[in-house]
């Protein structure tokens, strides 16, 4: 009997958006001390974009053709032998060491694995590993405490925003350089915002009321004069460097116990302490162009997901998505 199908994203050339395909392939069958799990929700990110293009060639070498995608959620379809904590049925988020998360379903081992927590969304759930565990190290690195003012550029992004409101739970007081069409977002998360502009320390010193600013998490921005400027330490810069670093090595991670633990506290932040993950955009695996083009257009706030199955319920967000829209055409 002929294997059932799965459906993975792949490329068979280093290059752009055109250069990605979704084919057609048998369905993997779980080995020993490995699970299949049908995927429900993948995330989009520039990492996938970053490597498909070439541009880490030397941290992130691939043997061409290739899959993309490493941050996904779904349901244990099969266990092979040895396998123990996970049962058919189980929900659960956690990334692929392979790099094939853009697909209907993969087979990695339980260490790549935690369980989704009841009040996690799908689409949260699916875009949690990456960007998650990045903000959630890149912000534990800097120890805030209620005494800093820390800094967050490209603070309405996938990153930046959960740096943002993982600094305030840290007790920090959180300013947000972003565009203005952000603004207004920042404000409803608890940041202060900050316009881009020719003075952006000035425009920072004044939004600060004051205070010293002690700490700085820069998303791509290369902010180190910046940072110098403001009386930011070295030691308390998270740089675009550093980020990078991070993303690396969290995208080239296998199953490992320390990142589970890491995964799981992220999700019970998400679940229990009212982090939200801001979803810009939620699109079915058969609009993965789309997808992959809003990420291009580095306008969208908060993260881009790929929902495999166009038929699941889709979450409150987009009905709130929505009513912005139709707010703001009221206003104009």
């Amino acid at each position: 009997m002929a294997q059932r199908p799965t459906s993975i994203a792949t490329f068979v050339d280093y290059g752009g958006i055109d250069a990605v395909r979704v084919e057609q392939v048998p369905r993997p069958v779980p080995g020993p001390g490995e699970v299949l799990v049908q995927v429900v929700a993948s995330g989009v990110s520039h990492m996938d974009a970053y490597v498909r293009e070439g541009r880490f060639r030397d941290a992130v070498p691939l043997e061409l053709p290739a899959r993309q995608g490493v941050s996904f959620a779904g349901i244990v379809r099969a266990v092979g032998a040895d396998v123990r904590g996970f049962a058919v049925h189980d929900e659960v988020l956690g990334h692929d060491p392979a790099h094939g998360a853009h697909a209907t379903h993969v087979v990695v081992e339980p260490g790549a694995l935690v369980r989704r927590p009841a009040r996690v969304d799908w689409e949260v759930a699916g875009a949690l590993y990456l960007v998650g565990l990045t903000a959630y190290r890149l912000v534990q690195s800097l120890r805030l405490t209620p005494a800093d003012t820390v800094v967050v550029s490209a603070a309405a992004g996938g990153v930046g925003h959960l740096e943002c409101q993982l600094a305030r739970l840290a007790g920090a007081r959180v300013l947000g350089i972003a565009g203005a069409e952000n603004h207004d977002y920042l404000r409803s998360i608890g940041v202060k915002p900050v316009a881009y502009g020719d003075d952006l320390a000035e425009a920072v010193r004044k939004a600060a009321s004051g205070r010293p600013v002690t700490a700085m998490l820069d998303n791509y921005g290369r902010y180190e004069d910046l940072a110098a400027e403001l009386g930011v330490a070295r030691s308390r810069l998270s740089s675009t460097d550093d980020r990078r670093d991070t993303e690396i090595q969290l995208y080239l991670a296998g199953p490992d116990r320390r990142i589970a633990e890491e995964l799981r506290d992220v999700a019970e932040l998400v679940a229990e302490w009212n982090v939200r993950v801001l979803v810009s955009g939620y699109y079915p695996f058969t609009a993965l162009d789309r997808a992959l083009a809003d990420l291009d257009a580095r306008h969208s706030r908060g993260v881009v997901v790929l929902g495999m199955d166009p038929t699941a319920k889709q979450a409150e967000y987009l009905r709130q998505k929505m009513r912005t829209h139709h707010e703001i055409a009221a206003r104009a």
